[in-house]
């Protein structure tokens, strides 16, 4: 069997069975490893040298974590929490379906604007959605839609508008590679290209609406513990979290590093005093504490993606669908699309996978006569599946850090199933119509 594949599936499985995903991960890795003909010794070398690979982000949550409960000790998350359930009496059942649905667009704006118009990624995540996470389990509102509306939001933005993050993977990655690889990207529209793929993810965030419509019940009291509901907060404490936010998000643009961004925030609480000094300390381990197995779930799935590279078996996973499809162009497209969902599933980002797959799928889409605009929609969709759906993609994580802050939303059945089932099965659907039409 493939590595890739084996490795992949033993993680996914593991996961499913409630292994935790960190565990699922390193196992995945050493028995890809192992298939992959690299030897025990080999397969840890590689997934030692990924591990620095996901440092960075890892810290960086960390640091994002302690932000987030100097937030939370301002009162700021009280503040929010108690200017929306003003706006609904428990008598108003129209007002709360409508503060609902705005609670809805403002999440799902802001985590598009995270991609183009401020491109901070998921670094919005554990400071917008723990605040409001009181509101949303007092509305009842499914967390899952939220992971669906949030991940909706971190990935179509970039897989057709060609700004922030979308201009990144539009054109530095994706016709960049496609062009390396002998098609000629001169004057194709990217956004063209990516169009159908895109309706598939709206098309899934739809259906997710209607999936999760249901309310369900949460315990409120956890939160409460969490969030600190005896916490007081006063005009001053409001404004110094409002400063400290700004400025975290500024310096994370100017210096692009989530870090920094955090450090800085943290650094104004302080210094206010809105955090005593005395309390820093302990604030700062609790909030390193609250996004620990986000971080460390990031570090375990960049050294297995070190250890997928490592086997080289994804040319091979490539080589041998190359074989079964022919001169097919539909079977050849829905499994190119299958086999970008693979790798990606595996290496956990489309930023990634882009390169990977350029190289072997270009000449194949060539030899089986699709348009260059087809191929670029092919590879772009290849590399964007899977970025849903992956337990070890920050698309993910980064709903999942947010909304179980108080420990009743699981990564694998509340993060990674809903979106896998929403947004992966359309994007194949989708994908293969917009390489046979295009």
């Amino acid at each position: 069997m493939n590595a890739v594949v084996a490795a992949v599936g033993i993680m996914l499985i593991l996961s499913l069975c409630r292994v935790h995903v960190v565990v699922a991960l390193i196992v995945g890795a050493l028995a890809g490893g192992l298939l992959g003909g690299l030897g025990i010794e080999g397969s840890l070398t590689a997934f030692n040298k990924g591990l620095g690979g996901g440092a960075t982000v890892a810290l960086s949550y960390a640091l994002l974590g302690a932000f987030a409960v100097a937030i939370a000790k301002s009162g700021l998350a009280h503040a929010l929490a108690d200017k929306a359930l003003s706006m609904v009496s428990k008598q108003d059942v129209k007002g709360a379906g409508l503060l609902k649905w705005l609670l809805i667009a403002l999440l799902l704006a802001v985590a598009i604007s995270s991609q183009n118009i401020l491109p901070i990624h998921i670094a919005f995540i554990p400071l917008l959605v723990p605040p409001l996470l009181y509101v949303l389990s007092k509305l009842q509102l499914d967390r899952r839609l939220i992971a669906c509306v949030l991940t909706f939001g971190l990935i179509t933005p970039y897989m057709f508008l060609p700004v922030g993050f979308g201009g990144i993977f539009l054109n530095d990655i994706l016709l960049a590679n496609v062009a390396g690889a002998g098609v000629d990207t001169a004057g194709l529209d990217v956004t063209k290209a990516m169009a159908i793929p895109a309706l598939g993810m709206l098309f899934g965030l739809v259906v997710a609406l209607f999936s999760y419509r249901k309310k369900r019940v949460y315990d409120l009291s956890k939160i409460e513990q969490v969030e600190r509901a005896d916490v007081a907060y006063n005009p001053l404490s409001l404004l110094v979290a409002g400063v400290a936010i700004v400025a975290a998000f500024v310096v994370q643009l100017w210096l692009d590093s989530m870090i920094i961004g955090a450090l800085v925030g943290f650094i104004i609480f302080s210094v206010s005093g809105v955090v005593r000094w005395k309390e820093a300390d302990g604030l700062f381990t609790e909030g390193m504490k609250m996004m620990a197995m986000i971080g460390f779930i990031m570090i375990a799935a960049a050294g297995f993606a070190e250890v997928m590279k490592a086997t080289g078996e994804v040319k091979s996973l490539v080589d041998s669908s190359a074989e079964l499809i022919g001169h097919d162009k539909a079977l050849g497209a829905l499994l190119m699309l299958l086999v970008g969902l693979l790798v990606t599933m595996g290496i956990g980002s489309s930023f990634s996978t882009v390169p990977i797959i350029a190289a072997i799928f270009v000449p194949l889409g060539l030899q089986l006569g699709f348009s260059p605009l087809a191929i670029v929609s092919i590879v772009g969709t290849a590399g964007a599946l899977g970025d849903a759906g992956s337990p070890a993609s920050d698309s993910t994580l980064g709903p999942t850090a947010g909304l179980n802050v108080d420990g009743q939303h699981n990564h694998i059945w509340d993060s990674v199933v809903p979106t896998f089932l929403h947004y992966n099965l359309p994007l194949l659907v989708f994908g293969w119509a917009a390489a046979m039409v295009i």
